[in-house]
């Protein structure tokens, strides 16, 4: 099975279609009630995340039919659902409101993201700004561009190698385990400068686009990470996860670090991942 840039084109069509409708007009309106807690204060949910992701998946079942459709909200009711991402022919995980936290409090800094995958290999990826109305599209082994509502379109390429010391970058690190967590924290003084903006769906825009360095994160639920790590990787970026091994959607843990290329990832993982 293959998954060409027309595939790519319709999936990036139904996300930006299912912000119109069903995004955009929620946000800044959520009324009492709208917004709930799922495992607690940090994991929020909204009408807008539940009502999207109910319109991105039957529009998928519609254009690919047989094909399995991973939300976040339907995991969250059915983690079984995870299980079939490696065995099944074509699958998508689909985040419906990256920083949900954002959404809920009226910052515009949010997306809609959602990857192909095909026998366990991410294949494609989109990630759609709502507010900007654009979108970041990566097809496996042909790159990845920005492409605005008209249809015209900008390649992406991450930034250029530097030294640990003129990095900037984003770091999660709210889910690291102790003493991991202490000991990045204790180590991020060694690059230039980082920022966590509770939205993954722009810092891997960011980095994909040349405008930071790296990124740094552990929960690795695919519908956060598939798309972006798809999109970093065809813009010409380098990640493994903390220990090196490659990154694969069916792996929730371990943690994921991106960088420019080998090298700064290896210099990366020495200065922020250092225990001492």
């Amino acid at each position: 099975m293959s998954f060409s840039e027309r595939d790519l084109q319709a999936l990036a069509a139904l996300l930006r279609e299912a912000a119109r409708r069903e995004i955009m007009p929620r946000f800044r309106r959520l009324g009492a009630g709208a917004v709930r807690q799922k495992a607690g204060p940090l994991d929020l949910v909204t009408d807008a995340d539940e009502a999207a992701e109910a319109m991105i998946e039957a529009a998928l079942r519609r254009r690919f039919p047989g094909c399995l459709v991973v939300g976040e909200e339907a995991a969250a009711r059915a983690p079984d659902l995870l299980a079939g991402i490696g065995d099944a022919a074509l699958s998508f995980v689909v985040d419906p409101v990256d920083g949900t936290a954002n959404y809920a409090a009226g910052l515009p800094l949010f997306g809609t993201m959602a990857a192909a995958i095909i026998e366990g290999e991410v294949v494609a990826a989109a990630i759609h700004d709502p507010v900007g109305d654009d979108t970041a599209l990566a097809l496996r082994g042909e790159g990845a561009w920005m492409q605005t509502s008209d249809g015209e379109r900008r390649p992406l390429a991450v930034a250029a190698p530097a030294p640990v010391a003129r990095m900037t970058g984003a770091a999660s690190y709210r889910y690291l385990p102790e003493p991991l967590r202490s000991a990045v924290c204790r180590n991020l003084p060694r690059v230039a400068a980082t920022w966590d903006y509770r939205c993954g769906a722009h810092e891997y825009r960011l980095a994909a686009a040349g405008h930071c360095h790296f990124l740094l994160f552990n929960r690795l639920m695919p519908w956060d990470h598939a798309p972006g790590w798809l999109l970093h990787r065809e813009a010409g970026g380098f990640s493994a996860q903390f220990d090196g091994t490659p990154y694969r959607p069916g792996v929730t843990s371990g943690g994921l670090l991106c960088a420019p290329d080998e090298a700064g990832w290896l210099a990366l993982r020495a200065a922020l991942l250092e225990m001492r």
